[in-house]
C-alpha cells in the first residue's frame, strides 16, 4: 500500500488552513491533494437561525505532511495579486 494511503487511527492531524468560504477550502484541498498530501476537510457551520454568519471550514493534514502542506500553501498564497494588480 502506498505511503500516502496508509491509515493510522491514532495519527495526529494538524490544521493548515481555515476559511469562511467553502469554495476556497475546496480549491486549497485540491491543490494539496494534487501535491500528494491527504486532506481532511471539516465544516464547522453553526445553525444559521441561531448564530447567523458563524461558521467556516478547516483543512487538516497528517502531522508528518504539515510542513509540505504549508510550503504548498505559501506558494499558492504568494501567487495572489499584489495590491497594485488588484486595484488596476
Amino acid at each position: 500500500m502506498p505511503e500516502t494511503l496508509r491509515e493510522e487511527p491514532n495519527e495526529a492531524l494538524v490544521i493548515v488552513f481555515e476559511t469562511e468560504q467553502e469554495s476556497e477550502a475546496m480549491v486549497v484541498q485540491s491543490l494539496l491533494e494534487s501535491a500528494g498530501i491527504e486532506v481532511l476537510l471539516t465544516n464547522f457551520d453553526a445553525p444559521q437561525d441561531v448564530l447567523p454568519g458563524v461558521g467556516g471550514v478547516k483543512l487538516q493534514v497528517r502531522e508528518d505532511q504539515a510542513e509540505d502542506a504549508r510550503a504548498v500553501l505559501a506558494t499558492y498564497q504568494g501567487k495572489g495579486l499584489t495590491d497594485a494588480e488588484a486595484e488596476g
